[in-house]
């Protein structure tokens, strides 16, 4: 049985993850037979973060599927402030069937997700980015089908869709390869705990420095944005830094085999 919440795709085993994107293709294929599948039910999105694709795709995806949604910003609710994490779940869950977050720090998300009854829905923290994740390896089996033992290369910042990334490449059979630069490597126990399950699906998953090594025999090249919200007073030192990681014309010159490029 899937988790109640969605915090990270590290809490779904490999037959949960298999199931979501089943099921993803099918609602995509043939949406007429979900329609009013959440009549009657609320959505709560809570936004520390705004973003204009969260919001729309989430409020989108409620609406078609019959339900309704509750967006609350920073200043519409004190989330670890005024009152605690665990007050908001509590008083929450009294009023909504399901709460989204997009926050800062994941220990908000961890505490949501705790002290709430109702499902929890990571929509992006500072260590997961769960969903992102979820709506790319979607489009990497509707490209190639079978996905087990795809060749993805990541290239960038080790940030949260690094991690969300390899936890979920893990379950799927992916062989991931992520290169950053010196310092900017993902979190070493993300990784370790992707690869201890890899170990079982015969996914592999792999942190060099080198970008156009990782890239060599790649069908995907996934690149991301090297400075997120909170980040900002970084960026001249990160766009010189993370310069030689990106997705352009010179990358795609080393010997890839049929490479197909997403950027988040």
């Amino acid at each position: 049985m899937i988790a109640k919440d969605l915090v990270g795709l590290h809490t779904l085993t490999a037959d949960d993850l298999q199931g979501l994107l089943a099921l993803a293709k099918e609602i995509k294929e043939r949406p007429q037979r979900v329609r009013g599948a959440l009549t009657g039910k609320i959505l709560a999105l809570l936004f520390q973060k705004p973003s204009t694709r969260t919001r729309v795709s989430f409020t989108a995806g409620m609406m078609q599927l019959g339900g309704q949604v509750m967006v609350l910003g920073q200043n519409d609710l004190q989330l670890g402030r005024g009152e605690t994490i665990a007050d908001t779940a509590q008083v929450l869950s009294r009023y909504v069937d399901a709460i989204m977050a997009r926050v800062f720090s994941h220990a908000d998300i961890e505490g949501l997700a705790e002290h709430a009854s109702i499902p929890v829905i990571n929509g992006l923290s500072d260590l997961l980015h769960p969903c992102q994740a979820l709506a790319d390896y979607q489009t990497m089996i509707e490209r190639f089908g079978d996905i087990n033992g795809l060749k993805v290369t990541y290239v960038g910042d080790g940030n949260n869709v690094a991690h969300s990334l390899a936890h979920g490449a893990a379950r799927l059979g992916v062989t991931l390869t992520i290169a950053t630069p010196e310092g900017y490597a993902p979190d070493a126990k993300e990784i370790a705990k992707a690869q201890q399950v890899g170990a079982s699906t015969g996914a592999t998953i792999e942190v060099t420095t080198d970008p156009v090594a990782a890239t060599t025999g790649a069908q995907v090249l996934y690149a991301d944005v090297w400075t997120s919200m909170g980040q900002e007073g970084e960026e001249e030192q990160r766009n010189a830094i993370l310069a030689p990681y990106q997705a352009n014309a010179a990358l795609f010159r080393s010997p890839m085999r049929s490479p197909t490029m997403h950027a988040a």
